[in-house]
């Protein structure tokens, strides 16, 4: 397959002293900021061309805009990945603008031979590759493209019928079936050119600016960088992986990988994790947790097949939904208050952390869906601007999953309840007492549903009510029933339009 082509293409000789011009080849860098498992950077050291990396912050309407979180993360993985090409003799040139100009400038600028780089997914940013290699072939420089990213590209797998999937679990039983290609090495030489392109100062882009006491949570939680998300894929090979397919579910426990970040920016990649799960050979535990890497595969495939996935709801009936837009129930959600302590725990981790337990996750999607009744827009939003993975093909299709808005078996009247949700999942209460200090008083019996301890117990907590921690926003039991007849009359059977 190409594919594989890409991956096995032999090494070329390497030219070494001064570069004549149309003899350097410009590596872009996207979301692959990495050495290993790079085909891009691995194409262009074994080309016979010096090696120009480059990395371009493009903040207009082609690129999906960053917000602080990813901005804290990509100024640190940038960093490191511009630390580890000077240990191989290279450097990383940094320019900031509409990728469609400073590219094709660049390649004027240093009478660039080809242009390397690894596929984007995203509709936009595919469309935008496209212009971006027309205008490189004009000026006669070649353009390179390869899989870094994906397990599966968006295009080689369809439904017996010939169409894209909708449903993740025929998805997953088509794909678990191939074998995946074993991730490269990194390159061991990268030429240099005679001179180097002018460079942007990282700290000029000022990507950590603002936030404070946001940005000092992520410095405490987080290391970006390739070597950072080795040692974690690894760390949770040997300490989590055999207890992952019944610990992911628990959230005051560490059974998660906490990989999602680094694989959101390329610091490692897809074939690196299955190489890696292979190799521990965990079996059940292994295959739970590629189903879990094959989900984030899926929701690049509902992207790709569905570009409307990330602003509107796949499911056209639900645009009768009648969402409610009140601002204070919004705000009580993202800040943590809302009385539920599952909900607000979830919502404080990412305020603190800029990463968020999936268990938690679903619960408090689900809450501002069903319990407020808010479209999945806001909250969706709301998780773009503090998650450090946030990515528009995840974030999108799991809001439309958990909001019924999309494909997949999520049936509109699935409603999680958060105080059973906490009581099966942190029966122990230590995920709530981690994030929500004000109940650490409270029993067991008692701390996933404050409102209802007796006052003596409460008492005994030193906790008030209302005071120190809230009381609940809405009944659990009204939310729902107003949400099953909000989703059943004007979705299932919607109002007949008026006459006239």
């Amino acid at each position: 397959t190409r594919r594989r082509q890409e991956q096995r293409m032999p090494a070329r000789g390497v030219q070494s002293g001064p570069t004549k011009p149309g003899s350097a080849v410009l590596v872009w860098f996207r979301r692959d900021l990495r050495l290993a498992d790079n085909p891009a950077l691995r194409w262009a050291a074994r080309s016979g061309l010096a090696v120009l990396p480059v990395y371009i912050l493009d903040e207009s309407a082609c690129e999906e805009p960053e917000d602080f979180a990813t901005r804290w993360w990509l100024h640190g993985s940038l960093d490191s990945l511009a630390s580890s090409l000077a240990k191989k003799g290279s450097r990383l040139t940094l320019r900031r603008g509409r990728a469609e100009r400073v590219l094709p400038a660049l390649v004027r600028e240093t009478r660039a031979a080809a242009v390397a780089w690894n596929r984007r997914y995203e509709p936009q940013l595919h469309e935008t590759d496209s212009e971006i290699s027309t205008l490189c072939a004009a000026q006669g420089c070649s353009v390179k493209e390869f899989n870094a990213g994906a397990l599966v590209e968006p295009w080689d797998v369809n439904s017996l019928s010939g169409k894209p999937y909708h449903v993740f679990t025929a998805f997953w039983r088509q794909c678990r079936k191939r074998c995946f290609a074993a991730p490269l090495g990194p390159p061991r030489v990268m030429p240099p050119p005679s001179s180097w392109p002018a460079s942007d100062a990282l700290p000029s882009w000022k990507l950590r600016s603002g936030a404070p006491e946001f940005a000092a949570g992520l410095a405490t939680a987080w290391r970006p960088g390739e070597s950072a998300a080795g040692a974690r894929l690894s760390g949770f090979i040997d300490q989590a992986l055999a207890a992952y397919a019944q610990a992911r579910n628990y959230p005051g426990s560490a059974g998660t990988s906490r990989l999602s970040p680094h694989l959101r920016f390329g610091e490692i990649g897809p074939r690196q994790v299955v190489a890696a799960l292979t190799n521990a050979d965990s079996g059940a535990a292994s295959d739970a947790f590629l189903r879990q890497l094959m989900w984030r595969e899926f929701c690049r495939h509902l992207l790709f097949h569905n570009p409307q996935l990330r602003a509107q709801n796949l499911r056209t009936p639900f645009d009768r939904m009648p969402w409610r837009k009140n601002a204070e129930d919004l705000h009580c959600w993202g800040h943590g208050t809302t009385g539920y302590p599952l909900v607000d725990a979830g919502m404080r981790e990412l305020k603190s952390t800029g990463w968020m337990h999936n268990r938690a996750r679903m619960v408090v999607a689900s809450f501002l869906t069903k319990h407020l009744l808010t479209d999945w827009r806001a909250g969706a939003a709301w998780f773009k601007r503090y998650l450090v993975d946030a990515d528009t093909a995840n974030n999108c299709a799991g809001w439309q999953w958990t909001a019924g808005t999309g494909v997949d078996a999520a049936p509109y009247f699935r409603v999680f309840n958060p105080v059973l949700q906490s009581r099966r999942y942190d029966p122990r209460g230590i995920y709530l007492r981690k994030w929500i200090p004000e109940l650490t008083g409270l029993p067991d019996a008692h701390i996933h549903a404050p409102w209802m301890a007796p006052a003596s117990v409460a008492q005994r907590a030193g906790l008030v009510l209302g005071k120190d921690y809230p009381l609940p926003v809405v009944d659990h039991l009204f939310a729902r029933k107003r949400a099953l007849e909000a989703y059943a009359s004007h979705v299932r059977n919607p109002p007949e339009a008026s006459p006239g």
